[in-house]
């Protein structure tokens, strides 16, 4: 006998930047790489540990410019995307058996295995509650707190630059995971005030592997410190790359929040047979969650690419997924709401427009249950 269909919990998704704000943004930065760069240096990128950097000179020059534009410090390209950054950002300010207070809820799974690595211990308050977030800051246990910026539970309604701003008002530095984030939101956190963001430029069209600590002057010289390998920099060409892709982001991403509110109100509204409910929610990245009549999105995927649709993430928001995404919901969404795995998908319109996901949606829910029915 099927168990009952579970409800899907309220969502508070994060603010989104509106096309004409977007575009100021890829203007702005456009301004930033000029008092940084000479015309000809965007065409031409070096490599090596050059003596007094210890990075490319081009690799700097981008690192100038990230930094300039989110209005920080400094900057340090790294490898290893996202988790590379986060990984070297915690590094340079923790000891082992440090103490972290963390969100009480379940932790990004790549994350979970720097926090391990490094010996750290962490201290979990519920965002959600002031009340106690106030209380353990000024508890003087901490010197460091590490804040995700988008969701890590589905009902997760805190508010990031409040939470930072606690942080500050006791003492308390904080590292920002701001992946799925950056250029989504209207101010990533180290625009609202952490010690350092950390984000992967893979997620934001850029190359492979790369990702990026930006900050306080004194966290990033230590990340640059650490990072005293020729094998372990971002070469100049890697950083061309990202900061070429990183342009058009924002409209693209502008586009895409766009995108996804039409379609959660088209399903919302009735307009796919087997949808049951629908949430606009950052589960990761900013995506539906779809929870079907009928347990069957373990399946759906598989069938959705039949009809054009990327079955499984490269890099969530990478450049090579243009198709809409199908997939499951993340990991440490479902090890908070396991009963949600048979009944609920995830998706994501990536370069689509609402027309396309509606379709992909509605012929895959029909061969599904036809085939159930059969």
């Amino acid at each position: 006998m099927t168990s009952p269909a579970p409800r899907l919990p309220q969502t508070f998704p994060l603010p989104t930047v509106p096309l004409d704000d977007a575009v100021a943004t890829q203007f702005r930065l456009l301004e930033c790489t000029a008092r940084h760069f000479e015309g000809e240096q965007l065409f031409a990128a070096d490599a090596g540990v050059v003596p007094g950097l210890g990075r490319p000179r081009t690799t700097a020059r981008v690192e100038a410019v990230l930094a300039d534009f989110f209005g920080a410090d400094a900057a340090a390209l790294v490898q290893g995307a996202g988790t590379g950054a986060i990984r070297a950002a915690l590094g340079a300010v923790l000891d082992a058996d440090a103490e972290l207070l963390i969100h009480r809820a379940p932790v990004y799974r790549t994350t979970a295995a720097t926090l391990r690595a490094l010996g750290v211990r962490t201290a979990e308050v519920d965002f959600n509650d002031p009340g106690a977030l106030d209380e353990a800051l000024a508890s003087g246990r901490f010197a460091w707190a590490y804040v995700q910026h988008t969701r890590q539970r589905l009902a997760d309604r805190y508010d990031p630059g409040e939470v930072l701003a606690a942080c500050r008002a006791h003492g308390v530095r904080t590292v920002v995971d701001d992946n799925y984030a950056v250029m989504r939101v209207p101010a990533c956190g180290v625009e609202l005030g952490a010690d350092a963001s950390c984000f992967s430029l893979f997620k934001l069209h850029g190359p492979e592997g790369v990702g990026v600590v930006v900050g306080s002057r004194d966290l990033v010289e230590r990340v640059h410190a650490d990072n005293y390998s020729g094998g372990g920099q971002v070469q100049g060409h890697q950083a061309l790359d990202a900061l070429r892709a990183l342009t058009h982001v924002p409209v693209m991403w502008a586009v895409q929040s766009r995108a996804g509110a039409e379609a959660a109100e088209r399903l919302a509204a009735g307009e796919v047979d087997g949808v049951a409910e629908v949430r606009v929610a950052n589960a990761q990245d900013r995506c539906l969650l779809v929870r079907l009549e009928r347990p069957v999105a373990r399946e759906l995927p598989a069938v959705a690419a039949r009809y054009g649709a990327a079955p499984y993430p490269v890099g969530s928001n990478s450049r090579y997924e243009v198709a809409p995404l199908f997939y499951r919901m993340s990991g440490s969404n479902l090890d908070d709401a396991p009963e949600l795995a048979d009944w609920t998908v995830r998706i994501n319109p990536m370069r689509a427009g609402a027309d396309l996901v509606l379709d992909i949606l509605r012929r895959s829910l029909a061969d599904l249950y036809h085939r159930k029915d059969d």
